[in-house]
């Protein structure tokens, strides 16, 4: 079953000996679409530090409003990377992360483990929070703006992006799969789909009705 990233920000965090604060943001890959990283907000706790927690080493999403329970301890996470010190998402950045967590890959997706060449990292490595709100593109035209993300719980990956198309208020959200996506461009805030088969007779319009479900 898949659920709305957008809805678990805020969320509180609890380690096993304590609250530890509340989610932030996330990081994922868009070459396999997992979400590599959680950010924790800690609050008062480590003096506005934001961390970064493996998302597998949580239980599954509750119902808005409970805490979230983190299976790592306070001083586990305390001594953990935070988002403040790390220098990109390199080779050495993933492989510190992992000796200090553990390798929590899920069985589902073994792939998730693995790292790439640091150039390749960075580039396929977002933050959830800073791509809602990108424009989204078909080919040449603009059809619609990013609004949220939707997750598979278990395996932490996401399944579809959530296009909003038309006047803010007015308009309909799309569900759109994440094979579509060719790439994410931060210098242009946009996502960019894969152009239409010149031999489907469709516009972008027609396109997006036919990929997306409408909300």
């Amino acid at each position: 079953m898949l659920r709305s990233l957008k809805q678990l920000y805020g969320e509180k965090l609890g380690a096993t000996d304590g609250e530890i604060g509340t989610i932030k943001d996330f990081y994922f890959d868009d070459l396999n679409w997992a979400i590599r990283y959680l950010v924790a907000d800690t609050g008062d706790w480590l003096t506005g530090r934001q961390v970064l927690i493996p998302p597998r080493s949580l239980a599954s999403p509750s119902a808005s409003g409970k805490v979230m329970r983190v299976g790592l301890t306070r001083k586990k996470i305390e001594k953990g990377p935070s988002v403040e010190s790390y220098k990109g998402f390199s080779r050495q950045f993933e492989e510190e992360y992992h000796k200090h967590y553990g390798r929590l890959a899920h069985p589902k997706n073994a792939a998730m483990g693995t790292v790439g060449p640091k150039p390749e990292r960075e580039i396929h490595m977002h933050s959830a929070r800073a791509v809602n709100g990108y424009l989204f593109r078909i080919g040449e035209e603009t059809t619609g703006q990013i609004c949220d993300f939707m997750i598979d719980a278990e395996s932490w990956t996401i399944g579809q992006l959530v296009v909003r198309t038309g006047h803010r208020f007015s308009g309909k959200e799309m569900l759109i799969e994440t094979k579509q996506v060719e790439r994410i461009s931060h210098d242009e805030s946009t996502v960019f789909a894969r152009p239409l088969e010149e031999a489907s007779g469709q516009g972008p319009a027609e396109h997006l009705a036919s990929i997306g479900i409408v909300l």
